[in-house]
């Protein structure tokens, strides 16, 4: 079977991480956090890496021209090609998720499905609560979620519209959310 090509979706709180780790584990692919790659191309000083810390250091978010090369750079690297990726925290917005179709169509790729890890909010808020950050008040909790479904219900409305978006249920513990996002992508591999 071709390598698992996926992007995993999921409010803050909702145990993306988690499920991300148990994912590349069983089936060997490259988690992508945009994050870590935005790192990576300024700590090897690539010339798009030059351009997104120019941007931080003055305290402005890295635009989609930039980040979409950064990607494109990474999932054109050996490991990601033979081993397939998970996308964690991009694409963010419709028009970047119109950016990785093309990028992975010009690499001779295609997705296989975008899996929402779906944990109402009433338990995200909760298990932020208990995490006890110092920034997890209620307010900026509740601020940060009502920011991620605004930008993501879109994406989400973009992934279903191209039969690509599975919904797993959240709730229950890491193994047994674990055991719906395989089923996810067993069937999205189908």
């Amino acid at each position: 079977m071709a390598p698992l090509r996926m992007v995993i979706l999921g409010r803050q709180g909702s145990g993306k991480g988690t499920q991300s780790e148990y994912v590349t584990g069983r089936f060997g692919c490259v988690h992508l956090s945009t994050g870590d790659a935005l790192r990576a191309a300024v700590a090897a000083d690539t010339p798009l890496g030059r351009q997104a810390k120019t941007i931080m250091d003055s305290g402005r978010l890295v635009g989609d021209d930039i980040m979409n090369g950064i990607v494109r750079d990474r999932l054109a690297e050996d490991d990601v090609a033979a081993a397939g990726v998970l996308l964690d925290g991009y694409p963010r917005t419709a028009d970047q998720a119109g950016a990785l179709e093309a990028i992975l169509d010009d690499l001779g790729h295609r997705l296989d499905l975008a899996v929402n890890i779906d944990v109402p909010i009433e338990e995200v808020t909760a298990r932020m609560m208990d995490r006890g950050r110092s920034d997890d008040t209620a307010e900026a909790i509740q601020r940060r979620l009502e920011l991620y479904e605004e930008q993501t219900a879109p994406l989400r409305d973009w992934f279903e519209s191209r039969g690509l978006l599975a919904t797993v249920d959240g709730v229950g513990t890491p193994d047994e959310v674990f055991e719906r996002v395989v089923a996810a992508i067993e069937r999205g591999r189908a």
